[in-house]
C-alpha cells in the first residue's frame, strides 16, 4: 500500500463508518483529516494525518485544559505541592502504560513546583504494513478511550470547569518566537476540554518529526 492508496481507503472506512470527516489544509502532509469522534453530538476532534515520505498515518488529538479546573490546580500545587507532583507523575505512568505516543503541557513552575497541567496531546502512528480497518478504528476508539479517562479524571479531582478553555504556556511561548523570528501568524483555533480544534502538536511533539 502507497501513500495514495492509503488515503483513498482511510477516507472508505471514514465514510462506511459514518464519521464526519473535514479535509485540512497542510503543507506537510499527504492526507490531513479531521475526524469527528464518536459520532454523537459529543464528539472530539482527531486529526488524521499521513505526513509526506513516511508509509504511516499518524492519529492524534489535542485536548485544552479548562480554566476552572487550572486554577483548582494551582491551589492544589500552592497548597500541597508533593500531591500535585505524585498526580503529575501518577498521570504520566498512565499514559505510558497505554501503549500511546503523549505530550503534557504543564504550566510554568512557581518555587519548583510544576504549574497545572494545561493541555494534553495523544497519538499513535500505524505504518502502512500493518494499517487495517480493524487497526485503524481500533486506533481511534483506544485514544478516545484514554483520554475520556483522563478526562474523567480531571474532573474527579478538580471539578467541572467554568466552561472556558484555560492558557496554555508552551503555546504562548511558540507563538512569540514565531512572530519574533518574523513567520506567518499561525491562528489557533478554539478548544475546550470537550472539543479540541487546534490540530497542533505542541512544544515537544512537532509535526515535522514525521514529515
Amino acid at each position: 500500500m502507497n501513500s495514495r492508496e492509503a488515503a483513498d481507503t482511510i477516507r472508505e472506512w471514514l465514510n462506511s463508518e459514518r464519521l464526519e470527516a473535514r479535509e485540512v489544509s497542510d503543507n506537510q502532509a499527504l492526507l490531513h483529516l479531521h475526524v469527528k469522534y464518536p459520532p454523537t453530538k459529543q464528539g472530539h476532534v482527531f486529526n488524521v494525518v499521513i505526513p509526506k515520505n513516511r508509509n504511516l498515518v499518524l492519529i492524534y488529538t489535542v485536548t485544552r485544559v479548562d480554566e476552572g479546573q487550572q486554577n483548582q490546580m494551582i491551589d492544589h500545587s500552592q497548597n500541597a505541592s508533593d500531591e500535585w507532583e505524585g498526580w503529575l507523575h501518577e498521570t504520566r505512568i498512565h499514559l505510558t502504560q497505554a501503549d500511546l505516543d503523549w505530550v503534557l503541557h504543564v504550566g510554568k513552575k512557581t518555587n519548583d513546583t510544576p504549574g497545572p497541567l494545561q493541555a494534553f496531546n495523544l497519538s499513535r502512528p500505524i505504518w502502512f504494513d500493518g494499517l487495517t480497518q480493524n487497526e485503524f478504528m481500533h486506533t481511534m476508539r483506544h485514544l478516545w478511550l484514554t483520554k475520556l479517562a483522563l478526562i474523567h479524571k480531571i474532573k474527579f479531582c478538580y471539578g467541572p470547569g467554568i466552561g472556558k478553555p484555560g492558557p496554555v504556556d508552551d503555546w504562548i511561548s511558540k507563538k512569540a518566537q514565531g512572530q519574533s523570528e518574523n513567520r506567518p501568524e499561525i491562528q489557533e483555533e478554539a478548544s475546550t476540554i470537550d472539543t479540541d480544534e487546534t490540530g497542533g502538536f505542541g512544544r515537544d511533539f512537532d509535526p515535522a518529526d514525521w514529515a
